[in-house]
């Protein structure tokens, strides 16, 4: 995690890496309300690609923001290619609300993942 989003057209990125649990979420949290400062419409791109574990405790701060940017009438799309944040999406029940995004550009785009199988997982096995 970075101190700043980066930011590329009307949307924010903030880019996670290492493990994401009960210790390291809060930082996690305060990146994702960092990057929605301000007023206005909002595309949030959280990317998961340099995350090597995930817990539930992730799920709060991503319901916040998905919250908060559909509110301003924006949305907030996850880009992940390991099976962790998938298994941790579907036993939280939020699977339908985040897709799976193989790059940022592809999540900007509208553009999810489904066909494509998670790295780590057999062929036609959804995350």
């Amino acid at each position: 995690m970075g101190p700043h989003p980066d930011l590329f057209d009307e949307c924010r990125v903030v880019r996670a890496g290492g493990e994401l649990d009960l210790t390291t979420t809060p930082a996690f949290a305060r990146e994702l309300e960092d990057a929605r400062h301000g007023t206005g419409r909002l595309f949030l791109i959280v990317d998961l690609r340099g995350v090597t574990f995930m817990d539930g405790s992730v799920l709060e701060p991503l319901r916040a923001a998905w919250e908060d940017c559909r509110e301003r009438l924006g949305w907030v799309r996850v880009v992940h290619v390991r099976p962790g944040p998938g298994l941790v999406f579907r036993a939280g029940g939020v699977l339908e609300r985040f897709p799976r995004y193989a790059s940022a550009q592809d999540a900007w785009k509208g553009l999810p993942a489904k066909d494509v199988p998670a790295e780590g997982t057999a062929p036609g096995r959804a995350t």
